[in-house]
């Protein structure tokens, strides 16, 4: 039976409330950043196949490990991900401190096999987070929970004595991690396989950063639900409307690759934007540096019209926060915040001196270039007419224009809708 508090008021549900007011208010600068750098970067980089290489192509411990002696990144790598994180409209950053290879980025009392003590000679993440803050970016720690190179990661599964020690190490990593670095607004967790929630000890690792870092942010990938989702590769809006972050990445893998079928363009960055804000959600989008730490020039090129995009038309994604609505909303580049509407249409779909959208029952009362001119226009019961357009895109990568609106916002397009036409 719960306990009553002396004015009749559920303990339990009086704690539920305060743990959501809490959770509310460390998210607020979350929700407000929008748009984050997910950087995997280790060992991996040095074979240029992707940071599952040594899954995928069993390649032996002792093998794989003699790569930590031969790693020589640059001395200014992290400087040159977060002066291009803070030009392409970023706000946050999250490294892969320790992938699922096991080499830690970090230097660490528990471990040899780690940037500081290996190749590199340097605690790479002191150098990352000495970087993002100077570029005023929060700080993001990713760090796997699977790790290869530890000799009980299997026998952990039927082996109690090494799960122990196996969960032990990893709570003391992850200890260091959130002591040695001053505030970290981020953890990151991945690869929370061979354990459950309940064999990592999850709660209790959980409730141990907090008391180390009491404002940060933790995602669901330890077993338990988190602060935020993280749907991977796909933009998919929590179903119980939760928090959640779509992780995305200019390549088809994660860790650097030298092949590029075909480089992401800044519209396509543009569009994630647009979906994540249009669900309420966050993008956190992945560079994979190369071995010396530099940016593939085709992501870095990318990122900077993105940015130059954004300090032009951000407010219709940073702060288009009102996603709900659009539940009646057909699934077109919208975006919206109060009674403006955002509509975003991209080069290769601009019709031309007119266009029409369809099917939006709400009063139009406005109509412009979002930062220009307005736009004259006619409206009708079932059609919204935008008048004396110039012939060609106002903007290479992606053109807003801005509708004020009156009343329920909901836009119907579908068979069986009547026309303005008269009848026959």
């Amino acid at each position: 039976m719960a306990h009553q508090c002396k004015d009749g008021t559920d303990k339990q549900q009086r704690h539920a409330a305060e743990t959501a007011d809490t959770r509310a208010q460390r998210m607020k600068w979350w929700h407000e950043a929008r748009f984050g750098m997910f950087v995997h970067w280790g060992l991996y980089a040095r074979l240029g196949r992707g940071e599952w290489v040594m899954n995928r192509e069993r390649i032996p411990i002792a093998e794989y490990e003699r790569l930590a002696d031969t790693w020589r990144p640059k001395p200014d790598a992290a400087r040159e991900w977060a002066r291009l994180a803070r030009q392409a409209g970023m706000r946050y950053i999250v490294l892969t401190t320790r992938h699922h290879d096991g080499f830690c980025l970090f230097d660490s009392a528990l471990t040899g096999y780690t940037s500081a003590a290996r190749g590199p000679r340097r605690d790479l993440v002191r150098e990352y987070v000495d970087a993002a803050r100077a570029e005023g970016l929060r700080v993001g720690f990713y760090f796997s929970l699977m790790d290869w190179h530890d000799p009980d990661h299997i026998r952990c599964l039927h082996d109690e004595p090494a799960r122990r020690r196996y969960v032990d190490r990893t709570h003391g990593l992850v200890r260091e991690l959130f002591t040695k670095y001053g505030k970290i607004d981020i953890l990151w967790y991945d690869g929370d396989w061979p354990l459950d929630a309940k064999g990592w000890e999850s709660e209790k690792l959980n409730a141990m950063v907090r008391s180390l870092q009491p404002g940060i942010l933790i995602n669901n990938r330890s077993g338990t639900p988190g602060d935020f989702g993280t749907p991977e590769g796909e933009i998919i809006p929590d179903k119980n409307g939760r928090p959640w972050e779509a992780c995305m990445t200019f390549y088809d893998g994660w860790g650097y690759t030298p092949a590029e079928v075909e480089p992401m363009a800044a519209w396509r960055v543009v569009d994630y934007l647009r979906r994540v804000a249009q669900g309420g959600g966050n993008l956190l989008l992945n560079i994979g540096p190369k071995p010396d730490g530099s940016v593939k020039d085709s992501s870095v090129a990318a990122l900077c019209e993105t940015g130059r995009w954004l300090r032009q038309y951000g407010a219709c994604v940073y702060e288009a926060t009102d996603p709900m609505p659009q539940g009646n909303l057909w699934t077109g580049a919208f975006t919206r915040k109060g009674n403006t509407l955002y509509y975003l249409l991209h080069e290769r779909r601009w019709p031309g001196t007119e266009l029409v959208i369809a099917g939006l029952e709400c009063r139009v009362t406005g109509a412009r270039h979002m930062n220009g001119p307005a736009i004259r226009f006619t409206q009708t019961t079932h059609r919204l007419i935008l008048h004396d357009l110039p012939e060609r895109a106002p903007d290479p990568v992606v053109s807003v224009i801005q509708l004020q609106v009156e009343g329920d916002i909901r836009q119907v397009i579908g068979m069986g809708y009547e026309t303005d036409a008269p009848a026959r």
